[in-house]
């Protein structure tokens, strides 16, 4: 995913309108663990140059710490442990 939003970084309308997953903490945390930005860049996002939203869109694929980005490895993981459940009451051993 990471790699994809590099690749588009370079047209920023190949981006969504806004790193914004639904998960908003940003009035509780420095940081929102739903897109990685900060309260400041949340409440002034609309006010940004396509440069400064570029910027930050770079920032917070680097740092890869938000959910936006741990998603699709925690559904992966989640998958797993499921497979895993089915095959115990199955009986499977691999």
């Amino acid at each position: 995913m990471i790699r994809d939003l590099n690749k588009s970084m370079s047209n920023l309308y190949d981006l969504p309108d806004s790193p914004c997953i639904g998960v908003c903490s940003a009035l509780f945390d420095e940081v929102c663990r739903g897109c990685g930005r900060t309260a400041f860049e949340v409440s002034n996002w609309v006010f940004f140059s396509a440069e400064e939203k570029r910027a930050i869109w770079a920032r917070i694929a680097r740092e890869g710490k938000a959910l936006r980005f741990r998603r699709r490895g925690l559904a992966r993981r989640l998958e797993n442990l499921d497979a895993e459940k089915c095959s115990t009451r199955r009986g499977d051993n691999g």
